[in-house]
């Protein structure tokens, strides 16, 4: 006994006269009497404050304390999430003996969700406590690995009624890899082109020209997300008007995550000609989900799909995981796809935590529940009996509709693989939009892929069998450009690739040339940078006026020179 209190920073001294005062037995008003009397130190009175806000949401004094001794004081996030683990396993002597305190790994540190892409899909209907207050939320988002700051912000932000659900999108919504945020910061610094007069006062007044009120009704998510129909549903919507400015060619596709702070859209849509996004849950095109919001000119009428269709389900996907599925995880799809897996230690205890229960008919409920929060987290699957794995880069291709090794060689690591495809396009929702495109242009066409990734759009043209005579591509990654160097290669295209390091070399002088070569761009498509947008992005949640977000502008900046450039000619 007292050897357990003075593991925990009191001397043995103050901690005899507690035991001698209050009994052996009574274990709490020993800790109670330890913490007043080291009140008066600051460390001990910040340990007291601590414990008291930890007893507060309903955690025992003791489980508290032996979670603030395996992490610290400091480390708030880890100490909730080991009290959550305990507690999802039952609080009892079983957990703590199989429990290892790793609260470092990537899969229980705060800070994992800053290698994220885009986690922004976790099923409504899986989730089953769709209205609990606002405490119980907390306790909730934080089992699933978010940390208190993101529950609290997210819960703000979308009010106190919002269900679970909508809390974990609003979390998770799409965030850049930090390995593109590393390679954004390299051109920090880096002087940007001076464009000419010309341009800055018609940027200008472009810009005067769309800074437009807020419009009173914000534009709201539709449920379900299927935009202007899709292929189980088609033809929802078959005719829009468009604004006149919008009118094409030159044809334009932009992407984002659907999931963005509120007004994102209303901006996004204003900028883009006042076009009415159309928002889309990949989850009706393939066995994984991925909200997204899309703003263009392209027709909708006639759209087709990608033949032959992909998997529609998990067990079409994965059909060997399925001896192995229990009855209990009753998910079909796939939460969106991550640019980061779990570790080999989340496994390893999932297995043991299971193995714990052999002999049962079902795990007990609170395992039950902790084995799913983590399924849907990190997109495990069932690969043998108690034994669930993160999916391999090759099985994340295919979900994605990319071709088989299309992410592989070349010196390009599992952790590369992982990240470009996280975020990328998913290729069979982007090909059933651009479908339209084979009809109008049998010729082939001249494209601008800005914020290009690993060729998304590229790979969906080159499958709905659409020519590409001329590909002027630009991603900041030399890894995603050397991707879809290899495929153009590999797919023996005859058309010509051009590819750029930065949108900002993309100036009114250089785009004038290249309208000048190829006689102007027929579709200008991409998707810039979501990290300032996505609710999971702790560190600078500015929108578009953050630093890699607020390159949506030139994304903006380039398609208006081009449809200004090609209307003059």
């Amino acid at each position: 006994m007292i050897d357990h209190f003075v593991g925990m920073g009191f001397s043995e001294e103050v901690v005899a006269k507690a035991i001698q005062e209050n009994g052996e037995q009574n274990t709490d008003l020993i800790l109670e009497a330890l913490l007043k009397h080291s009140a008066s130190s600051s460390a001990s009175s910040s340990k007291s404050k601590l414990i008291d806000h930890f007893v507060g949401m309903g955690f025992s004094v003791d489980m508290v304390a032996k979670a603030i001794q395996e992490n610290g004081e400091e480390n708030t996030d880890s100490i909730l999430e080991t009290l959550l683990t305990y507690s999802a396993l039952g609080q009892s002597s079983q957990a703590e003996q199989h429990i290892n305190s790793d609260q470092n790994s990537p899969e229980l540190d705060g800070s994992f969700l800053d290698g994220f892409s885009d986690t922004d899909s976790f099923e409504g209907e899986e989730i089953t406590n769709p209205d609990p207050d606002k405490e119980e939320k907390l306790v909730s988002l934080a089992s699933m690995g978010y940390s208190v700051q993101e529950a609290s912000i997210a819960m703000e932000r979308c009010g106190p009624n919002t269900s679970i659900a909508e809390l974990t999108d609003f979390i998770c919504a799409a965030q850049m890899a930090k390995a593109a945020d590393a390679l954004l910061a390299e051109i920090e610094d880096k002087p940007r082109p001076k464009p000419s007069n010309g341009y800055h006062k018609h940027k200008k007044r472009r810009m005067l020209d769309y800074e437009k009120p807020p419009i009173d009704e914000p534009i709201r998510l539709p449920n379900p997300m299927i935009g202007f129909g899709v292929p189980s549903n088609p033809d929802v919507i078959v005719h829009r008007s468009l604004p006149e400015a919008a009118a094409g060619p030159p044809y334009f596709y932009y992407e984002n995550v659907a999931l963005a702070p509120k007004g994102v859209w209303d901006t996004i849509s204003r900028f883009l000609y006042d076009v009415e996004p159309e928002f889309v849950d990949s989850k009706y095109f393939c066995a994984a989900a991925r909200k997204r919001g899309y703003v263009h000119n392209l027709p909708i009428k006639n759209r087709h799909h990608l033949v032959p269709l992909p998997p529609q389900n998990i067990y079409e996907a994965l059909p060997l995981s399925r001896k192995w599925w229990p009855s209990w995880d009753t998910r079909s799809h796939l939460n969106c796809l991550q640019t980061c897996i779990a570790s080999a230690k989340l496994t390893e205890r999932i297995r043991k935590a299971l193995e714990e229960c052999d002999g049962e008919p079902e795990p007990p409920h609170h395992v039950q529940k902790f084995v799913m929060d983590e399924c849907r987290k990190w997109n495990l699957v069932w690969v043998g009996r108690n034994k669930l794995a993160p999916l391999e880069p090759d099985e994340v291709e295919m979900l994605l509709g990319f071709p088989k090794n299309h992410t592989r060689g070349g010196g390009i690591s599992r952790t590369d693989r992982y990240k470009s495809l996280g975020n990328s396009f998913q290729v069979d929702t982007v090909a059933y939009h651009l479908s339209v495109l084979k009809e109008m242009y049998p010729d082939g066409i001249n494209v601008l892929s800005l914020f290009s990734g690993i060729g998304g759009a590229e790979v969906a043209l080159h499958r709905l069998g659409v020519r590409m005579k001329n590909v002027v591509s630009v991603d900041i990654s030399e890894v995603n450009r050397n991707i879809v160097r290899s495929w153009w290669e590999q797919t023996n295209q005859k058309g010509t690739l051009i590819d750029f390091a930065d949108v900002q070399q993309l100036d009114a002088n250089r785009i004038e040339q290249m309208i000048n070569a190829f006689g102007g761009f027929d579709l200008v498509i991409g998707g810039s940078p979501c990290n300032n947008l996505a609710g999971s992005n702790r560190h600078s949640r500015d929108g578009l006026e953050g630093k890699e977000s607020s390159l949506f502008y030139d994304y903006f900046r380039i398609l208006d020179l081009v449809k200004n450039m090609m209307q003059r000619n």
